[in-house]
């Protein structure tokens, strides 16, 4: 059963409107919207911050030294 649930998550990773919790894609404007919300930054933070150091979730979380809200 978990492997079935494991195989549905892995393909609405890249459904639009979907939110993927390890990665930022700021090229989609909800993702770039959403996250700039949940660290309280404005997007364009947000962009400086996954110039530096890439798009995942904990190092854009690292780099900007906020907590998620």
């Amino acid at each position: 059963m978990n492997e079935i649930v494991n195989q549905i998550m892995d393909r609405t990773d890249n459904l639009p409107g979907f939110i993927n919790n390890d990665y930022i894609n700021i090229s989609e404007y909800y993702e770039a919207e959403y996250w700039s919300k949940k660290f309280g930054v404005s997007v364009e933070q947000l962009k400086s911050a996954i110039r530096a150091v890439g798009n995942s979730v904990s190092a854009v979380e690292k780099r900007l030294g906020k907590q998620l809200v």
